[in-house]
């Protein structure tokens, strides 16, 4: 046999159809492959071709058109029994269906007969796309004539041992990415283009907007414990929650998936049946004022409160707004608590009530309210926390000689929320410049004879004592208008408000009657108040910013203000400390103040207060703040529909 120098046969083309059906030109049959091995792997090479390349092979060669002739299976591909591997059964079948793919050039099979081929085609080709899905590539249907994925065939030349074991190497390395099949398989979708930056924040401002009050969206972490397992953590801004950029998975929304299909743990029967609700530990697993269910709504233990005190004068008429005093817009969310304290309130103390409803809206309920004459004390509270409160308790005390005039005097709430006492009090010293001695007395009175806590169990009775009742709860919030004054005359202290132009108050607190008497110890005996950085509170013209202009030129001061205490060390830390100078309807500005509170995990013997409202005020502050907004959206689609002439 004579090579070219290309390694092809040099010898003429016999005609298929000369041949015997071994292969072999002189009729003796060599088994496919025992005799000329060039004519043989041309007879190989020929079969294993496209339809189109033969085409137009056969075009450009003799007039004649060969024809492959049936050979029998290779011994290396055919012999397969029992004991041949997994891997060469596969390689078996690929190379089969191949073949016969390839003897139909039309490509008319219907679907019935597609349906009908070896089923190792199907599970070879249900392997490769999972392996693809696995690794996260997205893949379309192509034809499997596509030239960047023609299959690779045994070269000119080449043995068969060497064409398997290059066959071998190539379905290792391309396992994954070819797929073989007689119709299409599967190819990786590459991007057209560079893929646009994502934001880095997904959040919209409506969505914001929703969450500052609302739980219903409350986003979780998850913190490594020091000692134990990982605890849940939610994180919050002062004391509501915040949107994340990545939402994460925890162990508690997948368990509760369970059962409640909610973020709330979820309650087994068992644990309903069998537990008293009587007592328990504050570690006792399952506790609903426990540190377990503290952790879960206030992973830092810390809740928002925030306090308004506003003497009205006694007006019949109320601002048409309340959103500066209880929603200022400087104020990133809103609070868990919100307690308005009032000196001198409008008659009707329910039309009070029920504007404060409305501006608050149906994210907060109406806790308790209490009053002693024209001292309105309201309590609202986050509906979603009404059921760790305990018995709400309040008391009264008037300081007038005569005890049927409640014009001053004191009335306080007390309750326990999870394992933290509160005590809010708000009051009503003597007026005058130069009683400071009477509202001394103002005050011991009140501490002496506030009778709270009645029923409620004292959380630290070891440092409580009976002759001062801000010595029974764990924080103590007093506010109210204790008419100290300045001690300067008017004219001194129009001349340092002009100096100062409402930047250092230092100068004009150095006359403040109330810190003297704190620094000395003679009044509000460990209580604390944050730096004052604002203007004072009385005594103003009514609608107006100016200071008293009537003929008595009644000196400005910090009559209004808000002290706190606590038992332990750092419990209160003072967020905002300000007052409200947009509402003018009285002498007096209202002052407002925002804390973080420290919590602690309760009992189960806390008297729980069974997730009581007052029900009929909260439906009657929605509904006006439903009319009110309907008539907003009326207003402005009158406004958008009118025309404006001009005469020219």
């Amino acid at each position: 046999m004579r090579m070219t120098e290309n390694g092809e046969d040099s010898n003429p083309r016999q005609p298929v159809g000369g041949g015997l059906p071994g292969g072999a030109p002189d009729g003796k049959d060599t088994g496919g492959f025992g005799g000329d091995k060039a004519k043989t792997n041309k007879l190989l090479e020929n079969t294993l071709k496209f339809p189109q390349d033969i085409g137009d092979q056969n075009s450009k060669t003799s007039p004649y058109q060969p024809r492959p002739p049936p050979l029998p299976k290779p011994s290396a591909l055919s012999v397969v029994g029992k004991g041949g591997s997994t891997e060469e059964k596969v390689r078996s079948r690929r190379l089969k269906n191949s073949q016969e793919s390839l003897t139909d050039p039309a490509e008319t099979s219907s679907s019935t007969d597609s349906l009908k081929e070896d089923s190792s085609v199907t599970s070879v080709f249900t392997l490769s796309s999972a392996s693809a899905l696995r690794n996260g590539q997205s893949s379309i249907l192509v034809p499997l004539s596509a030239p960047s994925r023609s299959p690779v065939f045994r070269a000119r030349g080449q043995s068969l041992s060497e064409y398997e074991r290059t066959s071998q190497v190539h379905h290792r390395d391309d396992a994954e990415q070819r797929v073989w099949s007689s119709k299409v398989r599967l190819s990786p979708l590459q991007p057209s283009g560079t893929l646009p930056a994502l934001e880095q924040s997904l959040e919209s401002v409506s969505l914001r907007a929703t969450n500052r009050i609302d739980r219903d969206c409350l986003d979780y972490g998850i913190l490594p414990g020091k000692a134990g397992p990982e605890r849940l953590h939610l994180h919050r801004n002062l004391s509501d929650s915040r949107l994340l950029e990545s939402m994460v998975s925890d162990n508690t929304s997948v368990n509760s998936m369970k059962s409640t299909f909610s973020v709330l743990n979820p309650i087994r029967p068992r644990d309903v049946r069998n537990r008293s609700f009587l007592e328990g530990s504050v570690l006792g697993s399952g506790a609903l004022l426990g540190a377990e269910e503290l952790d879960r709504y206030f992973p830092e233990r810390r809740v928002g409160i925030y306090i308004a005190t506003w003497n009205m004068q006694g007006e019949k008429g109320l601002p048409n707004n309340l959103d500066d005093l209880l929603l200022p817009t400087d104020s990133e969310f809103a609070q868990d608590f919100y307690i308005i304290g009032v000196q001198e309130g409008c008659p009707d103390r329910r039309e009070w009530e029920v504007r404060l409803q409305e501006t608050l809206g149906p994210y907060y309920v109406m806790l308790y309210a209490a009053s002693h004459g024209v001292l309105y004390l309201t309590v609202f509270v986050r509906r979603d926390l009404i059921w760790f409160c305990s018995e709400v308790e309040h008391a009264t005390v008037t300081t007038r000689i005569i005890s049927q005039i409640k014009t001053k005097g004191a009335v306080g709430i007390g309750f326990t929320f999870f394992g933290t006492s509160f005590l809010f009090i708000t009051s009503h010293f003597t007026s005058g410049d130069s009683k400071v001695y009477e509202r001394i007395l103002d005050y011991n009175k009140i501490i002496e004879a506030m009778a709270l806590p009645k029923g409620l169990p004292d959380t630290n009775p070891y440092r409580s004592m009976p002759s001062d009742v801000t010595t029974r709860f764990d924080e103590v919030f007093w506010f109210g208008d204790f008419n100290f004054r300045l001690s300067k005359d008017r004219v001194g202290i129009d001349a340092l408000l002009n100096q100062n132009h409402g930047v250092d108050m230092g100068l004009l607190l150095h006359h403040d009657q109330l810190s003297k008497e704190m620094k000395d110890g003679s009044i509000f005996k460990g209580f604390q108040e944050a730096p004052i950085q604002f203007l004072p509170t009385y005594k103003f013209d009514v609608g107006c910013d100016v200071y008293d202009t009537t003929s008595k030129q009644r000196t400005p001061s910090y009559t209004d203000r808000i002290l706190f205490r606590n038992r332990h060390v750092d419990d209160i830390k003072v967020m905002k400390y300000t007052s409200c100078s947009t509402i003018k309807t009285s002498d007096h500005r209202p002052v407002i103040g925002m804390f973080l509170v420290k919590l602690r995990p309760g009992r189960d013997n806390i008297p729980l207060g069974a997730g009581q409202f007052d029900r009929s005020l909260y439906l009657e502050g929605i509904r006006r703040r439903i009319t009110r907004e309907l008539k907003k959206r009326e207003a402005m689609k009158n406004q958008a529909s009118s025309t404006i002439c001009s005469i020219s």
